[in-house]
């Protein structure tokens, strides 16, 4: 997801009237006469304000918001969350969480002004928010997010703060204090769930749902892998993600690879340094090569190249956490698919199929292993765990320890 470049707005006809219009943060303003050197002049003047006020609607740093609305103020924050919240180029996924945590007070009260809104308001958005079937920590959250608008817009001055602490007075929903569910905890998979789909994975996959079930890195770490990115210098690897979770807060990330894992991770080292060591592409070519081999009838002539001549979209340079999990849905599926073809085969009853899983879960599995075998601290430092107080505490002692475990794990 690239970052959406906010466009000034165009001066346009108002076809109903015949006057000039243009659009601000959702609000219209009218110009006059359209195509006047009047109305081109107050269009020059509406837009020099709003890109004075940091692209926001004109008249709103009076700091008492007399005249911003619930859309118009939540819809700049959006155009500013869009430009802040922004990793290697791309917006992240907080970018979605505003936009799914914004809609019901667009909905409820978008026409009504900002400096209005309290907890009573925000008490019925949350009710509308429960009212969708999610969780009680999305609830949380998205609610969270409201509350982080609201105080945006109290720093840009667009309403008086007396607003944000207002909201801050709702408190969160507690757990076994509300009729709210709450979210199954991810749990880690039982190895022979995860070895059933080495059949029916490419070799890209299987080799990272091994590197995960080992390391317990994230999916994210595993996805972008490239040679330039692993120490071999040692008996232990090293690998330090590109990018990481918690980059943001200062931390560093480090992936300690043992004997098994090395053996996993070697064939797929590549001369060329910066390129990702798992590529989509590569395994499609690969997947298309394997039917052509497999194929016993011959091809039509007119069947020879049945490609799109502009496919919409190819497959790309790496995976990333939707496409490999993707990936590992459609190995499940197809191991199931081929389960009941067999027990039909034999007149027998499909046994229980392979549950749905993610790759996050072997994390968890990761995880689980190395509490059990070797403690909390050393897990902690393995999966890259810390608590802000102890971190530059342990700091070397955890690096320490985590390369004596996955010596001794692989």
């Amino acid at each position: 997801m690239s970052v959406r470049t906010i466009r000034t707005p165009s001066y346009r006809l108002h076809k109903p009237t015949g006057r000039a219009v243009v659009t601000l943060c959702g609000r219209d303003f009218y110009l006059g006469e359209y195509g006047t050197r009047e109305s081109r002049a107050e269009y020059d003047r509406i837009i020099g304000e709003w890109l004075a006020n940091g692209r926001t609607l004109p008249g709103s740093g009076s700091g008492n918001g007399a005249d911003v609305t619930n859309s118009e103020m939540l819809l700049a924050f959006l155009a500013w969350a869009e430009t802040y919240y922004v990793k290697n180029g791309r917006m992240t996924n907080e970018v979605f969480h505003v936009r799914y945590a914004i809609k019901p007070i667009r909905e409820l009260y978008g026409d009504k002004l900002a400096r209005d809104f309290g907890p009573l308001q925000l008490k019925t958005v949350r009710q509308a928010i429960i009212e969708t079937g999610i969780c009680r920590s999305e609830v949380n959250r998205r609610v969270r997010i409201i509350v982080r608008g609201y105080k945006w817009a109290v720093a840009e001055g667009m309403i008086p703060p007396s607003v944000h602490h207002g909201l801050q007075a709702v408190p969160g929903l507690r757990r076994g204090r509300c009729d709210v569910r709450e979210a199954e905890p991810v749990r880690p998979i039982p190895d022979a769930f995860v070895d059933a789909i080495e059949p029916y994975a490419s070799r890209h996959i299987w080799a990272m749902v091994q590197l995960q079930r080992l390391t317990g890195m994230r999916p994210g770490e595993v996805c972008i892998m490239r040679t330039i990115d692993v120490d071999r210098s040692g008996r232990i690897w090293v690998y330090t993600p590109e990018s990481h979770k918690t980059e943001h807060h200062g931390r560093e990330r480090r992936v300690y690879l043992g004997p098994v894992a090395q053996g996993i991770l070697r064939p797929w080292l590549r001369p060329e340094l910066t390129a990702y060591l798992f590529q989509p592409k590569e395994a499609e070519a690969e997947r298309r090569a394997g039917q052509r081999r497999n194929r016993k009838s011959p091809v039509q002539p007119s069947q020879q190249d049945r490609r799109r001549r502009r496919p919409r979209k190819g497959p790309g340079e790496k995976y990333n956490t939707d496409s490999y999990r993707q990936a590992i849905q459609y190995a499940i599926e197809k191991a199931n698919a081929e389960a009941r073809r067999k027990a039909q085969a034999a007149g027998l009853e499909h046994g229980e199929p392979i549950p749905a899983w993610h790759p996050n879960q072997l994390r968890h599995n990761a995880a689980t292993r190395l509490r059990k075998e070797f403690g909390l601290d050393v897990a902690r430092a393995v999966l890259g765990h810390s608590s802000p107080v102890v971190t530059e505490v342990y700091a070397e002692l955890d690096g320490a320890k985590a390369a004596e475990a996955m010596e001794r794990v692989g």
